[in-house]
C-alpha cells in the first residue's frame, strides 16, 4: 500500500484513497470519530446502531420475557 498525499478541500473534506477503503471495508454514510494526536489527527471508525432495527429487537425480547413470565397488560399498568 502505498501512501498518498490527501488534500483538504475547501470544506475541510479529506478523500480516503480507495485501496485503503476497500481493505479497511470502509463504505458511504460510515461514520469515525477523531482523534487529536501529536502531530495530527486519528480517525476511528464506529459503528451507530440503526435505532429502529434496536427498537424491534429490544421490543422483540420484551415480549418473549413477558410472555415468559406471564406478564399481561394489567401488570404493566
Amino acid at each position: 500500500m502505498d501512501n498518498e498525499l490527501v488534500k483538504m478541500s475547501p470544506k475541510g473534506q479529506l478523500v480516503v484513497p480507495q485501496e485503503i477503503r476497500e481493505v479497511e471495508n470502509f463504505h458511504t454514510g460510515d461514520r469515525f470519530v477523531p482523534f487529536p494526536v501529536k502531530g495530527g489527527v486519528f480517525f476511528k471508525k464506529v459503528k451507530i446502531p440503526d435505532v429502529k432495527v434496536e427498537f424491534k429487537r429490544l421490543s422483540k425480547e420484551i415480549e418473549k420475557r413477558f410472555k415468559k413470565n406471564k406478564v399481561t397488560a394489567n401488570d404493566v399498568e
